[in-house]
């Protein structure tokens, strides 16, 4: 079966689909200077987009792993644009941990697989 990769770098794809299964790569807001809301909103909207040219939608993401700068005082606003923004009934399987992330000013970092219709 064919590998499919698109916006591809020396380093990485932001999407690669194989087999049925589209994967994304990590993806965060442009506003760094935003705050958690904010920068969870833009997250989800490249989210989307990339679901989108990839064939898929936010109904058919599978899992789902969340990276917080700082879990503690973060999680709650991350998870109160989450709940908004995924459709009722279709939740993936989801991790959410504190990490390091590549830039002092990303509060956080997602990186999705969902399934092909």
């Amino acid at each position: 079966m064919a590998i499919l990769r698109r916006h591809t770098n020396a380093r990485m794809s932001q999407i690669v689909v194989h087999n049925g299964t589209v994967y994304l790569a990590g993806q965060v807001g442009d506003d760094m200077a935003a705050g958690i809301e904010q920068q969870t909103r833009e997250t989800l909207a490249s989210i989307e987009r990339l679901l989108d040219e990839a064939g898929t939608d936010k109904s058919r993401i599978l899992s789902v792993t969340i990276y917080l700068k700082d879990i503690d005082a973060h999680f709650a606003g991350m998870n109160s644009v989450w709940d908004q923004w995924l459709p009722q009934g279709v939740a993936p399987a989801r991790a959410t941990v504190e990490a390091k992330l590549c830039e002092p000013e990303i509060l956080v970092e997602m990186s999705v697989v969902a399934a092909l219709p």
